[in-house]
């Protein structure tokens, strides 16, 4: 009599793929996927949000619990397409929420490939052709960003903060040689280090000060200008004020493409100030450079585009708008290390991020001892698992990113980033031409347009620069902030039922000069099916929500 355990057995060996050829059941596998994404098909319809949005239930959902018995694979299924019902379409036109896009259909295979047959990339031997997928992606991004791909390194992480990690733990070592194995606090060292951003550089770079043991209160933020990049001129004298005091800099964080408003720092005047007080302190380390263009990273194919002659035909304003943006991009070579995510402007799934080093050799500095990972690299030629954070790392991520670098070419992003581009602009000029809206990143080039809605009776020439500067406007900035607040929920409250569009609001878009935070409504076009409609529908939304909850304050 077979023990009950086999027939448990034999019936879940159904709910692998099978790893000898069997044509019978790959159909079967492959009809489990298609039947998976016919259920979520079904969830579509023309809102931008997957069937009807529910109470998500996490108060109950700590009654689940394991069940007995299998259920079977089409019931899991089911079950699991469920988890998707009020899922935003980030690839609808209606859906300007945030910088997420929608995937490409090759990125998705790529991230499926791998994930069938489990590749890590810790090493060739557990990922082998996966493996050169990585390396091949760090070709073609270096020779994109104008580095030379043969000294180039490149891995990819966990997202963006994990590129900010992976660089912030490279400037650790060379500022302070041999952090890694005594602590900051050990063998003698007893420096101070500090990592130096601008105040709209992400909050991930205190997440990563945390993190190394820098500690959140030696990040120092430097402030921005109006058109939110770093005030260099203050740059400089803060990081003299650092030196002076002995401390050592970790890293010095440009930001090339901020969150909110898509603002680009001089990182060749940063890398200029940086290379000046090297000399200038006869410093024994140089500074780790560090240029964080998740976000402006793909503008790097407008670096030899020929924007007189023009051959995709964009129009003026948005020709403009590029090369505002190449202007700053072009320089992303003079960086120790680049943060790229694909999953932002290169329209990949999560998680899809990578740290690209001028020099591969920094990669080395962070390596840990062969002899303490001796199950490991006992075969193949590619180890990355020896300096990585991570031992598994997915194949999912450098696959998906190659699937669309081959798929689109540098005409192909070219097309899709102007194209959002344009939308954006194309919005930013229906709001500068209304009495009750006011563009706040007017100076900015990307595909977010960052913008405030005022009451009737409010002067907007005058009232967004008296907000910014004068203190005795803060209980003004007060209302007006409070007012956009109940113009978002009331966006949203119809775009949850389908009507209008879905965009994101802000809490602090910036602070003015006396300290309080200025609220943003926020449009962030990154679906490649938006259009000319999609932008008339904001402004829809936005006049609708105005007189829903009263013109006045």
């Amino acid at each position: 009599m077979k023990p009950a355990y086999r027939e448990y057995l034999e019936q879940l060996r159904l709910s692998f793929p099978q790893p000898v050829s069997d044509p019978v059941h790959d159909a079967w596998f492959g009809r489990c996927v298609m039947h998976a994404l016919e259920q979520v098909d079904a969830l579509k319809n023309r809102t931008p949000v997957l069937g009807t949005p529910e109470d998500r239930s996490f108060m109950t959902s700590t009654e689940c619990r394991i069940a007995d018995e299998p259920i079977g694979l089409e019931e899991t299924t089911t079950r699991l397409v469920e988890h998707l019902n009020g899922m935003f379409v980030w690839g609808h036109p209606r859906a300007q929420i945030n910088v997420i896009p929608p995937p490409t259909i090759p990125s998705l295979i790529g991230g499926l490939l791998p994930s069938i047959y489990n590749a890590n990339l810790a090493s060739d031997e557990s990922s082998f052709r996966v493996a050169l997928a990585e390396r091949e992606v760090t070709a073609i991004m270096a020779d994109l960003l104008l580095f030379d791909p043969d000294q180039a390194g490149g891995v990819f992480t966990f997202g963006g903060t994990g590129t900010l990690l992976y660089a912030g733990k490279i400037g650790l070592e060379k500022a302070l040689p041999g952090s890694s194995r005594s602590g900051l606090q050990g063998s003698g060292i007893r420096e101070r280090a500090v990592i130096v951003c601008s105040d709209c550089a992400h909050y991930a770079n205190r997440t990563v000060a945390g993190w190394l043991g820098i500690g959140d209160e030696n990040v120092i933020e430097v402030p921005s200008t109006p058109d939110n990049e770093i005030r260099t001129c203050l740059l400089e004298s803060m990081l003299r004020d650092v030196l002076q005091r002995g401390d050592k800099i970790a890293m010095i964080v440009a930001t090339l493409g901020t969150t909110d408003a898509f603002g680009l720092d001089d990182l060749a005047e940063i890398r200029e100030i940086r290379d000046r007080l090297v000399d200038e302190f006869s410093l024994d380390y140089v500074p780790h450079l560090h240029a964080d263009a998740v976000i402006g990273w793909a503008w790097s194919v407008f670096n030899d585009y020929d924007f007189d002659a023009n051959p995709l035909g964009f129009r003026h304003r948005t020709v403009r708008s590029l090369a505002g943006t190449k202007r700053r991009i072009r320089d992303l070579h003079l960086a120790d290390s680049v943060g790229i995510d694909f999953h932002k402007t290169g329209f990949t799934p999560y998680i899809s991020s990578m740290i690209l080093v001028r020099d591969a050799a920094d990669l080395a500095r962070i390596a840990r001892d062969p002899e303490a990972m001796p199950y490991l690299f006992q075969s193949g030629e590619y180890h990355p698992g020896m300096y990585t954070l991570e031992t598994s790392r997915s194949g999912f991520g450098p696959m998906a990113a190659l699937a669309n670098l081959l798929l689109f070419g540098k005409n192909g992003l070219r097309a899709l980033l102007g194209h959002l581009v344009t939308m954006a602009e194309s919005l930013a000029e229906h709001l500068e031409g209304h009495a009750a809206t006011t563009v706040l990143n007017s100076e900015n080039f990307g595909p977010v347009t960052l913008f405030r809605v005022y009451p009737d009776g409010v002067d907007t020439f005058k009232a967004p620069k008296q907000e910014l500067s004068n203190p005795a406007m803060r209980n003004e900035l007060f209302r007006v902030n409070e007012y956009n607040r109940r113009i978002f929920d009331a966006i949203q409250s119809e775009a949850l039922q389908g009507r209008g569009v879905v965009i994101s609001l802000t809490d602090c878009y910036r602070e003015t000069d006396y300290g309080e935070p200025i609220v943003a409504l926020k449009s962030y076009i990154m679906s490649p099916f938006s259009d000319e409609e999609y932008v008339d529908a904001v402004l829809d939304s936005i006049w609708q929500a105005r007189k829903r909850i009263g013109a006045s304050l």
